[in-house]
C-alpha cells in the first residue's frame, strides 16, 4: 500500500507538471493542428517527469527495465487520449467544454492507477481498502503537497476558464472591453495566485487572511464592475476559485494534520 500510494503520487505529480506547468501554449497549438513533432516533445516531457519523480522517491526503482517498460507505455497512452480528444474535437464529436476537460483527466488518472498498479508487486484490492492511515507517511505528506497545489491552481484555472466559457464571450462584446483576450489571460494568471494564496493561508489556519486577498481583488477591478456582465464573471470565477482551494486545502489538512479543520 505505502510504495502504491507513493508511486501514484510521483506519477501523477509528473503528469500535473508535464501537462500544466512544461506544455506552453505554443505546444499546444502545435498539437491541435496535428505536429507529430509536438506530439513527441510532450511525450518526452512527460516521460522524463515520470521517471525522475518515481526514480527520486521510489530508491532503486530507476534502474529496473520494468519501470521504464511502464512509463513508457503511460506516455504511449497519454498521448493516444491527447489525440484522440483532439480528433473528436476536430469533428466535432466532443465539445471542447468542462465537461470534455473532466472526462480526459479522469481518464489520464486512471492510467496513472493502473500503471501505478503495475509498479507494485503483489497489490491488491483488499489493501487499496484498507484504513487510509498509511496514507500519511511523511514521504506521501511531502509529494501530496504540490500534487494538490497543482492540481488546484493550474487544473482548476482550466476548468474556471471551461465553466465561464459563455461569460468570457459575452464580455468580450462590451465595447470598452476591446483587450478581451489579454484580460482573459490576466484573469487566469491572477486566478493562479489567488488560489495559491489562499489554500497556503488556509492550511496556516489563517482565514481571516483569504478575507484580505478577496479585498485587494476586488478593490483593483472596481473600476470594471461598471459593466455588469464583467462583475458577473468576476464573481463566478471568484466563487469557483475559492471553492476549489477551499476543496485543496481541507483535503491537505486531513492528509497532513489528520483534521480537516482550518482553524485553531
Amino acid at each position: 500500500m505505502q510504495i502504491f500510494l507513493r508511486t501514484l503520487l510521483a506519477i501523477y505529480l509528473g503528469h500535473l507538471a508535464a501537462d500544466f506547468v512544461f506544455q506552453t501554449r505554443r505546444l499546444v497549438e502545435a498539437k491541435l493542428r496535428g505536429r507529430l513533432s509536438a506530439y513527441l516533445l510532450h511525450g518526452l516531457i512527460h516521460y522524463l517527469s515520470a521517471i525522475l519523480l518515481v526514480g527520486f522517491f521510489i530508491p532503486g526503482s530507476i534502474a529496473a527495465l520494468s519501470t521504464h517498460l511502464v512509463i513508457a507505455a503511460l506516455t504511449l497512452v497519454h498521448l493516444l487520449i491527447d489525440f484522440t480528444k483532439v480528433q473528436l474535437a476536430a469533428k466535432r464529436v466532443i465539445r471542447g467544454g468542462a465537461g470534455s476537460y473532466i472526462a480526459d483527466q479522469l481518464v489520464h488518472l486512471l492510467s496513472v492507477v493502473l500503471a501505478a498498479g503495475l509498479l507494485s508487486p503483489g497489490m491488491s484490492f483488499r489493501a487499496l481498502t484498507a484504513p487510509l492511515q498509511v496514507s500519511r507517511s511523511l514521504g506521501n505528506k511531502f509529494l501530496a503537497v504540490p500534487v494538490i497545489y497543482l492540481g488546484v491552481i493550474f487544473g482548476g484555472g482550466y476548468l474556471i476558464r471551461f465553466l465561464t466559457r459563455s461569460l468570457t464571450e459575452s464580455v468580450k462584446e462590451e465595447e470598452f472591453l476591446k483587450a478581451a483576450e489579454q484580460l482573459q489571460n490576466a484573469g487566469l494568471y491572477i486566478g493562479w495566485l489567488e488560489r495559491f494564496l489562499i489554500l497556503t493561508a488556509l492550511l496556516l489556519q489563517s482565514p481571516a487572511a483569504v478575507g484580505l486577498i478577496l479585498a485587494a481583488k476586488t478593490i483593483t477591478r472596481y473600476p470594471e464592475f461598471k459593466s455588469a456582465r464583467f462583475a458577473e464573471y468576476v464573481l463566478i470565477g471568484t466563487l469557483l476559485s475559492v471553492s476549489l482551494a477551499f476543496v485543496g486545502a481541507v483535503f491537505l489538512a486531513w492528509l497532513i494534520f489528520g483534521t480537516a479543520r482550518l482553524s485553531g
